[in-house]
């Protein structure tokens, strides 16, 4: 009995303050609506078309109810009106009206013709408001480029200009004509990369065929040696047959001497002229070696040089431009070694999906400059606040996930409940006013027959489950399912 009444009491409170807070906002609306009635009335005079429309907001005031469709057909036209006040010029000579006499005035008086709506379509002005915001944008997304992208110091001076000019410029054509620029700008950027490495595969090239004709030199050397040799053994071995012939056949000793003494001065000349010789190949040998040495070193460092280039490409190719964090590629390559690594030792191996709740509410209210900057904000305190042994990656859009081994899925629930706590008291301010920033989670752990895809599928259940149940939480994926 005790329960029923306690939840009686309750209901006529929560009815009362239901009251006392519908009470407040009509004293709230009929404030506004007397403000607006004298604001209007106060603006009568500029204009015959725009007197005609405030008279028209006033009457809709006066009702009990409010059509909202009307109500924004009817802002766009009175923002035109102010608009073509601001700007007399820029309204066409055909779509001046026709002055309207007053009661008040003479016959003879003539009223100063009054602006009236540009001819054509009513979403004319919005569609301007989109073209300059998505310049806006394209111009922020420009510089994230410049930022990662290496180009030519002319073509380098021109994306800024044109980032600027897409960042400030009013003119529609000179920002269309700006937006056509940035494809060829990308493009640029994307060749010079290909034809930087082509200028490298021809240097190299060349390198090789330089290496290729000293090892032609080097073979033609060692065939030269060979021939040398051969030459001077049989050159030794031709004066010691004359030798041998001459000692069977000599009977005069003396003249045996003399001609012993001929062919060996022949045998030391030729072992002389093959050490000179030798000699003159072996110093031109340590040219061509030294030669080949510089050759190989400046291959080498051409190599590391272009090596490096590719790794930072490829590190780039990796990163997302607005976050910092890695991109969606990175995240498949790490969970798919990770995956190994955990086929081969079974260790706990957790996945989570996080989501950021009511990401479009901020880029709706605040434009997509707020939006990025809550992601990067979000992004750095997620990547600080983690291990090193963690991974974490930009999947798209306002979703992050991450990769916890060694952790249990219940260990990686407390840790993202934190990550959640510490994101909500982030302290987010867009156009003076506090904005409270959550995230949505999903959590699960590899198990027996899991494969990488049916694990990310729970997560990403459980993360729709926690957006289900109100947002700002963290769910455990179920088991198998």
């Amino acid at each position: 009995m005790t329960s029923d009444q306690s939840w009686k009491e309750k209901y006529l409170q929560e009815l009362e303050s239901a009251e006392q807070r519908q009470k407040h906002w009509e004293a709230e609306k009929n404030t506004l609506q007397r403000m607006l009635v004298r604001t209007s009335l106060a603006s009568e005079g500029q204009a015959a078309e725009l007197d005609r429309l405030l008279n028209e907001l006033r009457k809709d005031l006066r009702k009990d109810s409010l059509d909202l469709a009307k109500w924004r057909t009817l802002q766009d036209q009175i923002d035109r009106q102010i608009a073509l006040l601001d700007d007399p010029a820029a309204v066409p000579p055909a779509a001046v009206s026709t002055p309207v006499s007053s009661p008040l005035s003479s016959p003879l008086s003539t009223a100063p013709p009054q602006p009236a709506a540009i001819a054509g379509d009513d979403n004319d002005l919005g569609n301007n408001q989109q073209r300059l915001r998505i310049a806006r944008r394209v111009g922020q997304l420009l510089g994230q480029l410049l930022q990662q992208v290496t180009l030519e110091p002319g073509a380098e001076a021109e994306a800024r200009q044109l980032q600027q000019s897409l960042l400030k410029s009013e003119d529609w054509g000179e920002l269309r004509e700006g937006l056509n620029r940035v494809a060829e700008l990308v493009i640029a950027a994307v060749t010079r990369g290909q034809r930087d490495f082509e200028a490298f595969l021809k240097r190299l090239d060349e390198r090789l065929q330089s290496l290729r004709q000293h090892f032609q030199d080097q073979s033609s050397a060692q065939a030269g040696r060979l021939d040398a040799s051969v030459e001077l053994d049989r050159e030794i071995q031709q004066e010691l047959a004359q030798i041998g012939h001459q000692v069977q056949s000599s009977h005069d000793l003396t003249g045996l001497k003399q001609s012993v003494t001929r062919h060996l001065q022949s045998i030391g000349g030729a072992v002389r002229r093959f050490r000179e010789q030798e000699s003159e190949r072996e110093k031109n040998l340590s040219h061509q070696l030294e030669a080949m040495q510089e050759k190989l070193a400046a291959v080498e460092a051409n190599s590391e040089k272009m090596q490096e280039r590719i790794r930072e490409e490829r590190a780039r190719a990796l990163i997302d431009l607005l976050t910092q964090l890695p991109n969606r590629e990175a995240w498949q390559e790490r969970l798919a070694f990770e995956y190994n690594r955990w086929q081969r030792y079974r260790h706990p191996l957790t996945i989570a999906v996080l989501d950021i709740d009511l990401f479009k509410r901020v880029n709706d209210s605040y434009g997509h400059k707020a939006g990025d900057r809550v992601l990067q904000l979000v992004a750095r305190e997620l990547r600080e606040r983690l291990r090193n042994t963690d991974f974490i990656a930009r999947f798209g859009g306002e979703e992050f996930v991450l990769l916890l081994p060694e952790t249990p899925c219940a260990a990686a629930q407390g840790v993202l409940n934190e990550l959640r706590g510490h994101i909500a008291e982030l302290p987010f301010h867009f156009r003076g006013e506090p904005v409270t920033v959550t995230f949505s989670a999903g959590v699960a752990e590899f198990g027996d027959g899991d494969t990488e895809d049916t694990v990310f599928d729970r997560a990403d259940r459980a993360l729709y489950a926690a957006k289900d149940g109100g947002r700002n939480q963290v769910r455990l994926a179920a088991d198998g399912g």
